[in-house]
């Protein structure tokens, strides 16, 4: 069963449809990843499931449940996480206020020290620099931190926009093997990712999407395999 369903979504600015009729699945423990050359609408695609663009048509639900009308500050609440392509932390907050901003939306203060508790158990380079500054971790700590942040509402899927940018290779192995370790705690992962071939090999299923339309989706591995798809994405020679 599908734990985020989107079917014929169109959004875009102005009057300009960037999104024409998506249809995507993700299910409850699974890694979904969108590929598509610069321009194809794959970050306007999660920012129209999130409410942050003008949506046109089509529907969203998340766990059964109609999130069309549901605005971005309240997206957390109902189970649907949202990371930017740009690093969201706050610079000048310690690692730990990051990680309680990202309850702000729990009343139980119990609550909040649980899950900042286990989110920090999960991510031990954060509990052992709680105290820093958020600006003193690299890059790839970052978005480790953003993740944890996020963890605390505990979404049903988080959805990722390029989570590998600007990282080293060590670090963009981390993000998807945390991505991997979140689909086995039973979150619905949905990522847009130009580093294919990796982001494929850490998923369960692929779209492929050109001028704002789903073209092919399938099992990752067997997206991989798919001459046009290694030709045009991952930069094999035909």
């Amino acid at each position: 069963m599908s734990m985020l369903k989107v079917r014929g979504l169109k959004g875009g600015y102005g009057g300009r449809l960037i999104v024409d009729g998506i249809d995507l699945d993700v299910a409850a423990g699974e890694i979904v990843t969108v590929i598509g050359q610069n321009g194809a609408g794959k970050s306007t695609m999660l920012k129209s499931i999130f409410n942050m663009v003008p949506v046109r048509g089509g529907a969203v639900a998340l766990d059964g449940a109609d999130i069309m009308s549901v605005s971005p500050y309240r997206m957390l609440t109902v189970g649907l996480a949202y990371i930017p392509q740009h690093h969201s932390v706050f610079p000048k907050l310690t690692i730990a206020e990051n990680l309680r901003m990202g309850g702000y939306l729990l009343d139980d203060k119990a609550l909040l020290h649980e899950r900042t508790a286990m989110v920090e158990e999960m991510f031990p380079i954060l509990k052992a620099r709680r105290a820093e500054y958020a600006a003193s971790l690299s890059g790839g700590e970052q978005r480790m931190l953003e993740i944890a942040r996020t963890l605390i509402m505990d979404p049903k899927v988080v959805m990722l926009d390029e989570p590998s940018i600007g990282l080293a290779p060590k670090m963009v192995d981390l993000v998807f093997s945390t991505a991997r370790r979140l689909a086995e705690a039973g979150k619905g992962i949905l990522m847009v990712e130009q580093n294919v071939k990796k982001a494929l090999m850490a998923s369960d299923r692929g779209y492929v999407l050109e001028l704002g339309q789903v073209r092919i989706q399938d099992e990752a591995r067997a997206l991989i395999a798919d001459e046009r798809v290694s030709r045009l994405y991952m930069g094999v020679r035909g």
